[in-house]
């Protein structure tokens, strides 16, 4: 299965204004481990914490909305 997002392509990403609007399946900018990441919303526990993943099936682990900047609203060519 191939990525949504290829390596090089260029992404918009809009701040996060309310979490609560987050949903799985969104992609996020979050922070992981001091590091800036793409990830899938997976799933949601709650208000503020969210299962980050990949398009490739792989899971990350339980993130806050603390960690989670901006959502991709667009994929260039």
């Amino acid at each position: 299965m191939a990525g949504r997002i290829e390596s090089g392509q260029l992404v918009t990403v809009e701040p996060i204004i309310d979490h609560a609007a987050l949903k799985p399946d969104d992609i996020v900018l979050c922070s992981v481990r001091g590091n800036q990441f793409l990830h899938l919303i997976k799933a949601r526990r709650g208000e503020r914490q969210f299962l980050i993943g990949n398009n490739r099936g792989g899971i990350n682990g339980w993130t806050t909305a603390d960690h989670i900047f901006g959502r991709v609203t667009m994929v260039g060519p």
